[in-house]
């Protein structure tokens, strides 16, 4: 369970490990807690409905995280009224609308703000057991890695936008980030999950390190298994890749362990890992026994899922875990494996 926030036991998770979303009990015993969130995103297509479905789809995705159930939510628009027709805005709404619908979520209210540039999204609430909680500190060394939808929205996006994606490939993008990831969580509590993220805008290995710091635990991670979307390998080898990946790359390089050894290949694919994505799949930490089942279940559902890595314990204090590294236990350390295949 996460650390309450000073002075206040009603918090059950706050900000101290960037977790997806804030849980507050309101209640006690076997009262549910809340699920809260707010994420808003800019336009990474052209159509006004296929965006509203994504940035909807992307902010309900925090409390699937928490393991959560989402309830209601306030819509969040910012809006060049005086550049674009309404008729963009309705779009954009109708869309958001779409996907809260297909969850099970009230759209209760919102707020619209004038601005230069178009963004939207969602402030979500929802529900969840304190009891079952997935948190940022609840992984446990020995659990596999499962990764419920394909790397890629990022290079993608900017593949649609340089206008050479295919249809084939901006379709199966938008097919990913319009899925939500209630069906992953469903799956995932059969197999004994006890941690969970959304892989979201800091990248694969970004939200994992977040689990890592909060349980206190390093990781091992096989590049050459991560699921991607068509044409995401070979757009990000032509240069096609977003800024806040590459920011994404060189934020978590102290963390990494066994770099030098990639090669061309092995590079690309931690590139990848490093893609800031948008509603992206859940990363689960699983017993290693039920790992198989669940990648097969998540399959059973159309989802790209892989086992993708494997959480360990940190080494001693001092005692160099992985690749020399220590001094803290080596806490949030990652060891990159890569096959060439």
């Amino acid at each position: 369970m996460a650390r309450p926030a000073a002075g206040d036991a009603s918090v059950l998770v706050s900000t101290d490990f960037a977790d997806d979303a804030a849980v507050v009990r309101l209640g006690g015993g076997a009262d549910p807690a809340l699920v809260m969130t707010a994420d808003v995103i800019a336009p990474l297509v052209d159509d006004p409905e296929t965006f509203g479905r994504i940035a909807a789809t992307n902010a309900i995705s925090d409390v699937y995280a928490m393991g959560g159930r989402p309830l209601y939510a306030l819509n969040l628009v910012f809006f060049p009224d005086d550049l674009l027709p309404f008729s963009v805005l309705e779009g954009i709404l109708r869309g958001g609308a779409a996907a809260c619908a297909e969850a099970g979520v009230a759209i209760v209210g919102g707020h619209t703000v004038r601005d230069a540039e178009v963004k939207y999204g969602l402030s979500v609430t929802g529900v969840v057991d304190p009891a079952a909680l997935l948190s940022n500190r609840t992984a446990q060394a020995g659990q596999r890695l499962v990764l419920s939808k394909a790397l890629g929205t990022g290079i993608i996006g900017q593949a649609i936008k340089k206008g050479v994606a295919s249809a084939a490939e901006a379709s199966a993008a938008v097919e990913s980030m319009t899925t939500h990831n209630r069906g992953a969580l469903e799956a995932a509590r059969r197999a004994g999950v006890t941690s969970c993220t959304d892989v979201t805008g800091f990248g694969l290995l970004g939200h994992l390190r977040n689990i890592l710091r909060g349980s206190g635990l390093r990781a091992a991670i096989d590049l050459s298994a991560l699921p991607l979307l068509a044409g995401a390998r070979e757009y990000a080898a032509a240069g096609l890749v977003p800024a806040g990946s590459k920011s994404n790359l060189e934020f978590i390089g102290p963390s990494l362990r066994g770099r030098d050894g990639l090669g061309p290949d092995g590079e690309l694919a931690l590139l990848l890992a490093c893609d800031a994505q948008t509603s992206g799949g859940l990363l689960l930490t699983v017993p290693g026994a039920a790992a198989a089942q669940l990648v097969a279940d998540l399959g059973a559902q159309g989802l790209p899922a892989a086992d993708v890595g494997e959480l360990l314990p940190a080494a001693a204090e001092g005692a160099g875990a992985v690749g020399g590294a220590g001094g803290d236990g080596d806490v949030g350390a990652i060891e990159l494996r890569y096959t060439r295949r």
